[in-house]
Formats: structure tokens, C-alpha cells, sequence
């Protein structure tokens, strides 16, 4: 058994494909504009999971996806093998971060802020 998909809610799916794809360097696994359906996938790994941009378009999903953001916890996590380097290529982008990247047993991370209400942390062993 394997990850197929999985989804992150977010507040406009469009925006969020073109932040994913144009800022995070994701690739169009599936774009169907007239039904709200976004798809991307890591670029490095072009068999691996779907990652569903799912509008947040119901109470309960609208709920889950503030609550999280006003708490400041992250919707998904990332891996990546350089952290700091991620992180100076997105801030230099213009993208929002809650702090500089920091080190502890599990690794390095960095949560920074898709703009499109999540914060999504980036993680290296």
C-alpha cells in the first residue's frame, strides 16, 4: 500500500495552483479549471502522490483550515534536503515566513505562510 493522494484545503483552488506550481516548483498533474480541480505533484518524484488543492468550500473544511492557520500549525509538511536554502529562495520571493528555520532532534524546519490559508512546514532530516 502506497500514498495515492491526499488534499490540503485552501481558500481558492486556482491561486493555489499557480503558488504551488509557480513559487514551490510543483508540477500539473490535473487542472480542470471548470470544476474547481487542482492537482500537483513534487517535481522530483514524478510517480509519487497527488497533492489535491481542495477548496475549502464547506463548514466543517472551513472550520478545520482557519482553526489550524490561527493556531499556527501546519496544514502539510514538506521535506527537503536543504531547509535554509528553501527557505532564501522563497523569501526572496516574496513569501511570507512565521520565523527563520531552526534545528532540533528531528531536523530542520521552516513554516512559512501558501497565502492561500495554510501554513505549510518545510522539514529536513
Amino acid at each position: 500500500m502506497r500514498i495515492k493522494m491526499c488534499s490540503v484545503h485552501v481558500d481558492d483552488p486556482s491561486a493555489a495552483f499557480t503558488f504551488y506550481t509557480e513559487l514551490l516548483g510543483f508540477t500539473e498533474l490535473m487542472r480542470m479549471p471548470e470544476h474547481a480541480l487542482y492537482i500537483v505533484r513534487a517535481p522530483d518524484d514524478p510517480t509519487g502522490p497527488g497533492l489535491l488543492l481542495e477548496p475549502s468550500d464547506t463548514k466543517v473544511a472551513k472550520a478545520y483550515q482557519s482553526g489550524l492557520h490561527r493556531l499556527g500549525i501546519p496544514a502539510i509538511v514538506f521535506g527537503t534536503p536543504d531547509v535554509q536554502a528553501e527557505y532564501d529562495r522563497l523569501r526572496a520571493l516574496g513569501v511570507y515566513f512565521q520565523s527563520a528555520p531552526s534545528t532540533d532532534f528531528s531536523g530542520t524546519t521552516a513554516v512559512f505562510d501558501d497565502g492561500c490559508g495554510n501554513y505549510i512546514q518545510l522539514h529536513q532530516d
